[in-house]
């Protein structure tokens, strides 16, 4: 599931049309959710970005993480659901495979909450959350038996402002 309903307030545009080499932040996440997964999904405000694919409406005002995977697990046709910020370009399909293997009921790097897997069983309970005073993907997380995988930390990074984005696009 790819992550695209956020803000983007500290980049200053939408995050998801941002370029790294001759892609765009989607277009890359897209790419590489078809690489390692057999179901890609894209979650978020539908209509109010101009993507390549289509994007599943979470049908909430409220922007965290929380609502694109409340609506990424609600749509998902399969038990456990890789969950992918588009902000995050150095996320390899390896990465997602790990975190999908190692899923109890959830899995997450050991030093981020993102990119993580959730199965859908755990849908309850993170969607209570919704209505609580803890939106944070971290808190759901902790709620749920979560497995922590290693995974190489600078390939975890994501891209809160361009500046951030081009010293990740050095890396590559």
């Amino acid at each position: 599931m790819l992550l695209v309903g956020g803000a983007s307030t500290r980049f200053g545009s939408p995050k998801a049309y941002a370029r790294v080499g001759r892609e765009t932040l989607a277009e890359r996440a897209w790419r590489v959710l078809g690489t390692a997964c057999e179901e890609r999904l894209a979650v978020g405000k539908a209509g109010e970005l101009d993507l390549p694919f289509a994007v599943v409406d979470d049908g909430l005002e409220l922007r965290a993480p929380l609502a694109g995977i409340v609506a990424g697990l609600r749509a998902a046709r399969h038990e456990v659901c890789v969950f992918l910020p588009v902000d995050a370009p150095l996320v390899t399909p390896a990465i997602l495979q790990a975190l999908g293997e190692a899923c109890r009921e959830a899995a997450r790097p050991v030093s981020t909450p993102a990119p993580c897997a959730i199965a859908r069983r755990a849908l309850p309970r993170i969607e209570a959350r919704l209505g609580g005073d803890d939106l944070s993907l971290a808190g759901a997380l902790r709620a749920l038996d979560t497995a922590t995988v290693e995974l190489d930390e600078h390939l975890l990074v994501d891209a809160d402002t361009p500046d951030e984005l081009r010293e990740i696009a050095r890396r590559l």
